[in-house]
């Protein structure tokens, strides 16, 4: 008998947007249903995005290696919060194998000034 686990596998989307220098947002899309949580930043947005990640996967009682697929917002926007934000759902998108904006698996994606 075949296994058909892979059929009934939910799609999760981890969400990165950190464009503004007002606020980063991190979200997942769990098939059709979405959470984002957003939150006030000032000069630390390398500090926030990890820690608002780790948090959403705990809530949902998720790892990172259930993420399918990120979707990273590769601007316009803030040169240094876009920068963060694509550096890395890059190293995610990297080390769990997984895709990057729908392109294939390892192609990265750069940011747009």
């Amino acid at each position: 008998m075949q296994n058909n686990s892979s059929k009934f596998k939910k799609k999760i989307t981890l969400m990165i947007d950190t464009s503004s220098n007002q606020h980063i947002s991190v979200g997942l899309r769990i098939d059709d249903k979405t959470d984002t949580k957003r939150t006030k930043i000032d000069a630390r947005k390398a500090q926030v995005v990890l820690p608002m990640l780790e948090k959403l996967l705990n809530n949902h009682r998720l790892k990172p290696t259930d993420i399918t697929a990120i979707e990273v917002h590769t601007g316009p926007g803030s040169f240094t919060g876009l920068r963060v934000g694509i550096s890395i759902a890059n190293a995610l998108s990297f080390a769990l194998h997984i895709p990057i904006n729908g392109n294939d698996i390892d192609n990265f994606v750069a940011p747009r000034y």
